[in-house]
């Protein structure tokens, strides 16, 4: 995952920013990316931790069906949706299309 580590994982794990309703909020994401064959699209997913405290109406908003909800983990900004909250806080992030962090190009079989 591109984290400074060396690794040559796909994904992402650093850094980004969750947009809830026009107000940015700092987190710290692990997220991955898959074709899924069956409906030929990029699937994306993962765990945001926010990134320090964060007022009590956050959760409610994060979790809030009617929500408008983007993440940007140094690629493009990508609609989001989410999902539960782990043991360790953490919440689930879910999107369709282009994922929020830049993508290393697949080789190509000859």
């Amino acid at each position: 995952m591109p984290d400074g580590t060396g690794d040559d994982d796909d994904g992402y794990r650093g850094p980004a920013t969750l947009t809830v309703d026009g107000r940015e909020v700092p987190v710290l994401a692990i997220l991955d990316a898959r074709h899924e064959p069956q409906d030929g699209k990029l699937h994306w997913f993962g765990r945001v931790a926010l990134d320090g405290a964060a007022d009590p109406g956050l959760h409610a908003a994060l979790t809030a069906p009617t929500s408008h909800i983007a993440l940007n983990a140094g690629g493009s900004t990508a609609t989001a949706r989410v999902g539960d909250v782990d043991p360790w806080g953490r919440y689930r992030v879910t999107g369709v299309g282009t994922p929020p962090f830049p993508l290393t190009e697949p080789p190509l079989d000859s």
